[in-house]
């Protein structure tokens, strides 16, 4: 991303009262070759529902992965590249079952990066456009647009060539059967 994104995170002084806790870019800032250079912000995670907001622990430093921990929630900004760059590099196979998703199998991937998590995510374009690509047809988002995105299998394709850029906030959820 040509600029990473302010994160202003508050809590609580000893005292109980409103405090900022952190301001600035987010130190958790990551380029992901394997995913066709896909550019990672993680901005906050919880572990559990209701969120544990105690403490002052910077909760976007833990280890690399798509989906959030237990009944957790993930939030973090993506910046994909186009196509036309990112198919040169991107190995589904090695990066999904690294960050513990599940890459589509060869036979049913409509897209390279045709994958599926437990997740409910909310995903918001806040630059450029994308495809989100399912089993059964495809819908360009433009910035600005939302997307609710209930555990299905699916990949973000950029046909332009500029830069996407999506806020996400992945949820636990219950697996499929």
């Amino acid at each position: 991303m040509p600029k990473r994104p302010r994160r202003v995170v508050t809590g609580h002084d000893a005292r109980g009262r409103s405090v900022v806790l952190m301001d600035g870019e987010s130190p958790y800032s990551f380029f992901l070759e394997k995913a066709g250079g896909l550019q990672l912000t993680e901005l906050w995670e919880t572990r559990s529902s209701p969120a544990d907001n105690s403490g002052a622990k910077d909760a976007a430093d833990h280890e690399r992965r798509i989906g959030p921990v237990g009944s957790g929630t993930v939030f973090r900004i993506i910046e994909y590249p186009p196509d036309s760059v990112r198919l040169k590099t991107l190995d589904p196979d090695a990066f999904y079952s690294g960050m513990g998703a599940k890459a589509a199998e060869g036979a049913e991937r409509r897209h390279p990066g045709m994958h599926r998590t437990h997740t409910l995510d909310y995903c918001v374009v806040l630059s450029g456009e994308i495809y989100a690509v399912l089993d059964e047809g495809e819908v360009l988002l433009r910035a600005g647009d939302c997307l609710v995105q209930r555990g299905t299998r699916h990949a973000w394709s950029n046909r332009s060539e500029e830069p996407c850029v999506i806020a996400f906030v992945l949820v636990a959820a219950k697996p499929l059967r």
